[in-house]
């Protein structure tokens, strides 16, 4: 199993992508999950997001849990990829996509099976034990119907992204509070805009990312 969890810096990218799927960048058959920018339309976060990807040299081929109903399907995209990117947006739409027709147990076994993922804020909180320390930060009610909060179970603990309070929607308080509430009670592993996890089988470990 091997994973790289992003908050923001996709510094350590290249070097996870060079490992997973070796020769030109270009040739690398790496999906881009976008269901949880869906929401957020043609927003500055969402073209920068995909513009670096390009800008390194991939050619990432976009897939939308939303569209698929049939878990087989989803199953075959996923084994025509070298590399899936799940980005950041709103996670509790990217949860209620994979969710709703059992994606999210093809997609967990994917990975656990081999296939590299690469998660960006809200893909990188999905891979984790549980969402619901993100409730703070993203809005449940975004996916209207969603009761079970728990991410993939790639890891034991919960991802908190842009856990450094720089970005403005996420201040320092949030941070704080998210860490007071749920801290007593599940594992949390915070998460700053310029740093990753490297997670390969039972190995987590933060690495830099700017």
């Amino acid at each position: 199993m091997r994973l790289l969890l992003l908050s923001w810096g996709i510094g350590a990218l290249t070097d996870f992508l060079d490992d997973a799927a070796p020769g030109p960048r270009s040739a690398v058959r790496l999906g881009y999950l976008n269901d949880a920018a869906l929401p957020y339309g043609d927003a500055v976060f969402t073209a920068i997001e995909t513009a670096r990807l390009t800008e390194l040299g991939y050619r990432p081929e976009v897939v939308t849990a939303r569209d698929y109903t049939s878990p087989e399907a989803f199953a075959a995209r996923l084994d025509a990829l070298d590399a899936l990117y799940v980005c950041g947006g709103e996670t509790y739409v990217l949860l209620h996509h994979l969710r709703r027709h059992g994606l999210d147990v093809v997609l967990a076994d994917k990975v656990r099976a081999g296939l590299p993922y690469i998660g960006l804020s809200a893909g990188s909180v999905l891979a984790g034990a549980s969402t619901e320390p993100v409730s703070l930060m993203d809005d449940v009610a975004a996916a209207p119907g969603l009761t079970d909060l728990r991410g993939l179970g790639l890891l034991e603990a919960s991802v908190v992204p842009h856990s450094d309070g720089q970005i403005p929607q996420y201040p320092a308080e949030i941070i704080a509070e998210i860490d007071a509430r749920y801290s007593p009670r599940m594992p949390l592993i915070m998460l700053p805009d310029d740093q990753a996890l490297l997670v390969t089988d039972a190995d987590v470990t933060p690495i830099p990312s700017r």
